[in-house]
């Protein structure tokens, strides 16, 4: 019944999207994988080349859910993989992964900045051994991931953005008139984020990891050294840390995508930035954020991941925590740096996992159409080119 099943799936999937004459798809597509306010996104090129940006936490439940969208887009291996940067929600599944399908060229922004407090133990040395037996290459701003048929390129890394605009782009950004720097004292391997801007076609989309709001602005300011976006996966799962109107305003996405977990991410700060980003058309998210309620999340079809209406009511109605030292036990609160029940901030212990755990998958095509689909509930929007 499944094989039947997925025949049918297959045969609906190649009547709906455009062949060449050779039977391939000539589109972009992308993963992406709810690992509850971490990141793995998978990207499949229309050459039909793989690359993968993180992979989520350690413990095997989100190396199983990217398992799963690799069988989906039918990749046997995984050709170029991107990680941004080492804290746990972003390169804990590596040791798995490694186990479950070859990765032929490891890429990163150089050794971690942390070298007192890496959050997964011993990374860096067992890292360099999975490297040792690949390709491994230091991405630089600039610098370009060969992924065929599509223009990776490489905007910040290691703390330092590319020092001249891309073509089309150095125009005054007026949102960095308001600019506040957080000064968050350091070293913190947030900053130190690969972000790529990701180009097929017409069709723009952007990733910058876990990049922190100060190295925003010198990406974004005075100047947009970037350019405008189509898609814009918001920085650092909608934390307060990241995502500045420097940055989101200046990208001016038509479409934003928000990787945060039920309680992580999704803050009402970030979220107040990305709704009054002009031109802004709509705002998908990986899971309904508790701290954001019913106010500033996004309407439930855009939402991948949900807890059943009885659980949401139950921890939008209950009574606030008490002070520290009161009798009463803390609720729900959602701390700045991650969330009660997610890694916090890169550390902690994971949240329950969502069974089953739902995707949104992004298809691409050259002329800049783009069509966005929440696997939970088959609800699909296609934006067509500005």
């Amino acid at each position: 019944m499944r094989s039947m099943v997925a025949l049918l799936l297959a045969a609906g999937l190649a009547f709906a999207t455009p062949l060449t004459a050779q039977g391939v798809a000539k589109t972009l597509q992308i993963y992406y994988i709810d690992t509850e306010g971490g990141q793995a996104t998978l990207f499949v090129s229309p050459a039909g080349e793989s690359l993968l940006v993180d992979t989520g936490n350690p413990g095997g439940r989100d190396t199983d859910r990217i398992m799963l969208a690799v069988a989906d887009a039918g990749v046997k291996q995984i050709d170029h993989l991107v990680l941004t940067h080492y804290h746990v929600d972003h390169v804990g599944g590596l040791q798995e992964l490694i186990k479950r399908i070859p990765v032929k060229h490891f890429y990163d922004h150089g050794p971690t900045v942390e070298v007192q407090s890496e959050q997964v133990n011993g990374f860096q040395t067992s890292y360099a051994g999975m490297y040792g037996k690949a390709t491994h290459t230091v991405l630089k701003p600039g610098d370009k991931v060969p992924f065929a048929g599509v223009d990776w390129r490489v905007v910040v890394s290691a703390e330092q953005p590319i020092k001249n605009p891309l073509p089309g782009a150095g125009k005054p950004n007026s949102a960095c008139d308001a600019f506040k720097r957080q000064n968050v004292p350091g070293p913190d391997d947030n900053a130190q984020s690969v972000g790529s801007l990701i180009t097929f076609g017409r069709f723009k989309t952007i990733d910058l990891g876990d990049l922190l709001w100060d190295n925003e602005f010198d990406l974004m300011c005075p100047n947009n050294k970037v350019g405008t976006v189509d898609l814009y996966l918001t920085s650092h799962h909608g934390l307060p840390r990241s995502g500045s109107e420097a940055l989101v305003h200046g990208l001016q996405p038509r479409v934003a995508l928000m990787n945060n977990g039920p309680r992580k991410g999704g803050a009402t700060q970030a979220l107040a930035i990305l709704h009054s980003s002009p031109g802004l058309e709509d705002l998908w998210q990986l899971h309904w954020s508790y701290e954001a309620g019913l106010e500033q999340n996004t309407p439930g079809v855009f939402i991948a991941n949900l807890d059943d209406n009885e659980t949401i009511a139950n921890v939008l109605t209950a009574p606030p925590p008490a002070p520290r030292g009161g009798g009463a036990p803390p609720g729900p609160a959602v701390d700045a740096r991650g969330g009660r029940g997610g890694f916090g901030g890169g550390r902690g212990n994971p949240a329950a996992a969502h069974t089953p755990a739902y995707w949104i998958k992004v298809t691409a095509q050259q002329d800049g159409t783009f069509t966005v689909t929440n696997a939970r509930n088959g609800f699909t929007k296609t934006y067509r080119p500005r």
